[in-house]
């Protein structure tokens, strides 16, 4: 049962993959069909955003009262309605409306799984799993491609908000298998007391760790967004090169996490959480290499991604022996919302330093973040280390 429970949790990250890379790939088809500008998806992702951090910040009361499984499946199904709506929009209206469960429905499932997966498996299966969620989003836009091209647009989000809806028929069907770890299947923990954001504020080296995982995620998000573009306005590739060369990032980053599950275990979190933030550093020294060759700055995007690789999964599996388990659930959907604020708002950040100034700035932005979650890791693992003393 523990195995074939893990098995679901996978398909589970999958799932949450899916939809995350759809808007992208359908977007310029979409926009042409409603009439609308290139930058209006800005505005469907961040409906999106914004259902994704108020379920992150709901995610404790929400286990506590329902359980993980059911807070897993009802998400499930509402990403599934979701998507199915943006299937049969007719007007961009529609979109904006169907994101808002969208997002809802997202955020739940992510800060939900992650903990779970933090309390009762080990750190490799924290790394594969978040490979998997690559897996997941490698899949939709080939979906998308093939329903745009056979098809129409609306075809591509009908077929995966079915997978979605399967999905949730196998998780009803294998609903018993969550009582492996019962106690987590009632309740991730014996309280009923709330920490919440205030509470989670209290405990010592948790807003250093908020922070960290902020600058993280807004350094990871930008380097999937401007990557191409970085590679096109400096370095003299075409757009479709750039764009190809672009999922080198992708590559470094969904490799390395398949091949950090190998080490994790014996060097622990805080180590891997160390040599990922060194690698990521030598990538962005490999991207910034002022020389005519582009071999450097596209070997320096795999590497950034590489590094980048066992960050994420490294902070969300050392939470609970951290903070403690009773906590953790509270702290992993803080985290989960500082995110999302961070991959929202800061890629856009640099849209505009790149437009008024200049897109050559990249890698030290980049390296801003990286130098500040360092910083913010170390300070917290510091202090919860005195602390355990």
């Amino acid at each position: 049962m523990y195995t074939l429970l893990l098995a679901v949790i996978y398909l589970i990250f999958i799932s949450l993959g899916l939809p995350d890379s759809l808007l992208g790939s359908a977007w310029p088809t979409m926009r042409l069909e409603f009439d609308m500008p290139v930058s209006y998806a800005g505005i469907i992702s961040m409906i999106i955003a914004g259902g994704t951090i108020i379920s992150s910040l709901m995610s404790e009361r929400l286990t506590k009262k329902f359980s993980t499984a059911s807070v897993t499946i009802f998400s499930v199904f509402l990403t599934a309605i979701a998507l199915f709506g943006f299937s049969v929009s007719s007007q961009f209206s529609m979109l904006c409306l169907w994101a808002i469960p969208y997002g809802l429905g997202a955020g739940a499932i992510d800060s939900a799984i992650n903990n779970y997966v933090a309390l009762h498996y080990n750190s490799r299966h924290m790394s594969w799993l978040h490979c998997f969620w690559g897996v997941g989003t490698v899949i939709s836009p080939y979906i998308m491609s093939m329903a745009i091209t056979h098809s129409i647009w609306n075809d591509g989000y009908r077929a995966v908000s079915y997978i979605q809806f399967t999905i949730v028929i196998i998780l009803l069907l294998t609903l018993p298998l969550w009582k492996v770890n019962r106690k987590s299947y009632d309740s991730d923990n014996n309280s009923n007391e709330i920490l919440g954001i205030k509470g989670a504020l209290k405990i010592k080296g948790a807003a250093t760790l908020f922070v960290g995982f902020f600058s993280y995620c807004a350094a990871e998000a930008t380097a999937m967004l401007w990557a191409s573009s970085y590679l096109a306005g400096t370095k003299n590739i075409t757009e479709e090169k750039a764009a190809a060369f672009g999922s080198l990032f992708f590559i470094g980053l969904t490799a390395g996490r398949f091949i950090s599950g190998f080490f994790s275990e014996k060097a622990g979190d805080h180590k891997m959480i160390r040599i990922g933030a060194f690698i990521s550093i030598l990538g962005i020294i490999c991207i910034s290499i002022p020389v005519s060759s582009n071999l450097p700055v596209l070997i320096g995007l795999i590497i950034f991604g590489f590094g980048c690789a066992p960050i994420y999964p490294s902070i969300i599996h050392s939470t609970p022996s951290n903070f403690g388990a009773a906590n953790s659930q509270a702290i992993i959907g803080i985290q989960m919302a500082s995110a999302y604020v961070g991959s929202t708002f800061m890629p856009p950040l640099f849209g505009l330093i790149a437009n008024h100034i200049s897109l050559k700035l990249m890698p030290l932005f980049l390296a801003v973040f990286v130098v500040l979650m360092i910083i913010m890791t170390e300070t917290t693992f510091a202090v919860v280390s005195h602390k355990h003393k």
